[in-house]
């Protein structure tokens, strides 16, 4: 039974990013390299990652390399509840069929970890000028085709039926401008996908960072939660100067931000929610953060009586 102590709550190792202290890529370095990036997040009492591909992408690691990466997670005490893709679509004109590839090679590993979740979306890659910008959300990025959505819907259902192989599901990360990158859009693309193994991610941080209009988040969040199977969950500031129409936004703990963390899993539990959650943060001591947000979701769930 699922309580507020062992509720799996994960830390996005995203915060440590994919390039390695000699300049290398991550998933190249040494095991010690993982193993001390590891023991930062277990110092600040944290016994769950998620080992997104932005850090370690373990579709592109050998066997051999996998049970290296088995034993250090092990040997730090720490476990897997969840895997996420990041940026790497099944449906990138360039790059679909790999990044496809590499889904069912998470959804075979996923299992041998304990996680119950692969996690992907329709992101692609950030612009030059979304690099270049303070945060990268600010400048536009990749848009999807609409001539591609049934390619993606295809492609999604075919992961699904991995995954219900497997005895695990996938989610899917809703994100601007992407098929699902509104309520609507990916009630309406869930809806047609249809498959029990498939849920979404309703990263709705993802949106209120956005200086764009957009519907309150208490009624996009009624829109999404009843299709939710896992969380990416961070939060922002949110302001506009009506004189101006400028916008204004900022990465904050779950706490602080726009969104009232509070009343949004409160409703997610009312309405079934049993999946794991993932934290993550932007700039600052992005890990300290991840922490105490942490803890601010278990405390939120002992609320609720759990």
């Amino acid at each position: 039974m699922l309580t507020a102590e062992n509720w799996p709550i994960a830390a996005n190792m995203l915060s440590f990013g994919a390039t390695a202290p000699d300049g290398g890529h991550i998933k190249d370095a040494p095991s010690t390299v993982w193993a001390s990036q590891m023991r930062q997040v277990k110092a600040l009492g944290i016994d769950q990652i998620d080992p997104t591909d932005a850090w370690v992408p373990l579709a592109a690691l050998s066997d051999s390399r996998i049970e290296e990466f088995r034993s250090v997670l092990d040997g730090e005490g720490l476990t897997i509840p969840s895997i996420s893709m990041t940026r790497n679509s099944v449906v990138d004109v360039r790059h679909g069929e790999r990044n496809l590839a590499d889904a069912h090679r998470l959804i075979d590993l996923a299992p041998s970890f304990g996680a119950t979740i692969v996690n992907t979306g329709f992101m692609q890659a950030v612009t030059e000028k979304q690099a270049a910008a303070i945060w990268f959300w600010l400048e536009d990025g990749h848009v999807d085709d609409p001539a591609l959505r049934d390619l993606a819907i295809g492609r999604v259902r075919e992961l699904g039926d991995h995954a219900k192989e497997n005895g695990i599901q996938v989610s899917l990360e809703m994100y601007e401008d992407t098929y699902i990158g509104t309520p609507d859009d990916a009630v309406a693309f869930i809806t047609d996908v249809d498959h029990e193994a498939v849920g979404l991610n309703p990263d709705l941080g993802n949106l209120v960072r956005l200086h764009r209009p957009m519907e309150h988040p208490t009624a996009m969040y009624e829109k999404v939660l009843p299709h939710a199977n896992f969380w990416h969950i961070k939060n922002y500031t949110r302001d506009l100067d009506p004189a101006t129409g400028a916008y204004s936004s900022a990465p904050m703990p779950l706490k602080y931000g726009y969104i009232n963390y509070r009343q949004v899993i409160l409703r997610a539990l009312e309405l079934g929610y049993t999946g794991p959650f993932c934290c993550e943060h932007y700039g600052s001591d992005s890990l300290g953060v991840i922490a105490e947000n942490r803890e601010y979701i278990r405390q939120v769930l002992a609320s609720a009586g759990l």
